[in-house]
């Protein structure tokens, strides 16, 4: 599934989350791995104006300054890249920007980026707790291609998607989701969680029994919704009732082992806008393993047999913000 892996980072001398995990995902999965560095400029007047990445003198971007970086990028991940079929990329511009004309050049299968800016203190950049940030942000709402958020490096054993979880509160995007994470365990042998959290009412009337109901009737929607999907996959359904879906989803990530969760972003169905949700941030904010945002059924188009013909989407990758369509 894995063929083409995009990642991107901002770091050149210090090695980079992202990057290790994206080599990694690359060598276990026989994957060809393109790694991109954006040159990126806080002028507004000139994009090329930048800091070079170890004096911090301001200079103009040109092909002689691009070879100096690829060049550092070899070296600072020469052993990690050992074995790995891949390409340094070099460019300018906006982050995300970029790493959008990236993706949809290369048709990459799945993006991986870090939650925030390793440099923000450099760029004066404020992080806030429990946002991805804004690069993360932009690649989430305009690109199909499932984007991988890696906070630390993830392992081998990791990489072989052997534990996932995949939450759910039935949205469109949602359902793609289960989709993708159903397809993954079937091909690589993994056990598939499917997660939904009950909202408890804070008043003293919900009782044990009203819970009780309530997890029945919801297990019954979960079997009914994806039966047709989990036929082939290794799975199990798990609902849990609280107020923050986020910490929810971090513990059960933990009690069962997981090595991917697997998350919809949410959508605004009138305008056909496409964003994070706060789940989706504050859950790739704190995740000890990766998590994999999937954001519409195009992203299944790379697997015939997923999506039924009549909801298929455009060939163009990018969402349309302002219109929704794919």
């Amino acid at each position: 599934m894995f063929k083409t892996v995009l990642v991107a980072t901002d770091m050149v001398s210090t090695v980079d989350a992202p990057v290790l995990t994206a080599t990694r995902l690359a060598r276990k999965h026989d994957a060809h791995l393109y790694l991109l560095h954006v040159m990126e400029s806080s002028s507004t007047d000139d994009r090329r104006l930048i800091r070079h990445f170890e004096t911090g003198e301001e200079m103009l971007a040109d092909m002689t300054y691009a070879n100096v970086v690829q060049q550092a990028l070899a070296a600072t991940y020469q052993d990690a890249l050992a074995t790995v079929t891949h390409d340094i990329r070099i460019t300018v511009g906006y982050p995300w920007q970029e790493i959008l004309i990236w993706a949809r050049a290369l048709d990459s299968d799945v993006i991986l980026l870090g939650p925030h800016s390793s440099r923000a203190q450099e760029k004066g950049v404020v992080r806030v707790a429990g946002r991805v940030g804004s690069t993360v942000e932009n690649v989430i709402t305009h690109e199909t291609c499932p984007v991988m958020i890696v906070n630390q490096p993830a392992s081998k054993d990791q990489l072989g998607l052997r534990r996932i979880l995949v939450a759910t509160d039935f949205s469109r995007s949602c359902d793609s989701a289960v989709c993708f994470a159903a397809r993954l365990a079937s091909r690589y042998a993994g056990h598939l969680t499917v997660f939904h959290m009950l909202p408890v009412p804070p008043v003293p009337k919900y009782t044990r029994e009203n819970y009780l109901a309530d997890e029945a009737r919801t297990r019954d929607r979960l079997t009914g919704a994806y039966r047709s999907v989990l036929e082939k996959s290794d799975h199990q359904y798990l609902v849990r009732a609280g107020a923050l879906p986020h910490l929810e989803i971090l513990q059960c990530a933990a009690s069962e082992n997981i090595d991917l969760i697997v998350m919809g972003s949410h959508t605004k169905e009138s305008s056909g806008k496409w964003y994070p949700g706060s789940v989706v941030e504050r859950v790739g904010y704190r995740t000890a393993c990766p998590v994999a945002v999937i954001t519409d059924p195009a992203v299944l188009l790379h697997w015939d047999g997923l999506v039924p013909e009549e909801q298929h989407p455009e060939k163009d990758r990018l969402i349309h913000v302002f219109t929704g369509s794919g």
